[in-house]
């Protein structure tokens, strides 16, 4: 699977969001992206690409004036790190064939490569994996008994 800066860069940015959009009384606060840029050590600039793919996906709300910045559009237990890599233009793949191109695969003659079912399958879970995975889970770090968790169900399933 490619997974490149921008998709690692926005869940890291989200994260960073849901961990810190709550002031010490528990009320939700905007946050602004300098404030992200310097915890998370991103370019300010990068951070504004980001969010502005993130708010077009419905992810984030912006806030103006003083004490503006950025608010999670939903509960971090509702949004999937799945979400949050498709909004930002991170098709989630691991074979080397063009998505929903055609029925043929990568290869000179068109044809798909012995191992494409092989790629396209281990697509398949890591999308389940990262749809299992809330932002929540990343900032309590629940994701190794997400991961437990999601691999049980999927033996399960097979063994059925």
């Amino acid at each position: 699977m490619r997974l490149s800066t921008k998709g690692r860069y926005a869940v890291m940015a989200m994260a960073d969001l849901a961990k810190n959009g709550r002031n010490p009384t528990g009320e939700g606060r905007a946050v602004s992206l300098a404030e992200i840029a310097t915890r998370q050590e991103i370019s300010l600039s990068y951070l504004e690409q980001l969010f502005a793919r993130l708010r077009k996906g419905g992810l984030v709300r912006s806030v103006r004036g003083p004490g503006g910045g950025y608010r999670l559009a939903r509960g971090a237990h509702e949004t999937s790190v799945a979400e949050i890599v498709l909004a930002v233009d991170e098709p989630i793949r691991a074979t080397r064939c063009a998505a929903h191109s055609s029925p043929k695969g990568c290869m000179m003659a068109g044809e798909r490569c012995i191992t494409h079912d092989l790629w396209e399958d281990l697509g398949e879970e890591i999308q389940a994996f990262l749809a299992a995975v809330s932002l929540e889970d990343v900032v309590m770090n629940r994701t190794g008994a997400r991961r437990r968790s999601v691999t049980a169900n999927n033996q399960v399933g097979a063994a059925a």
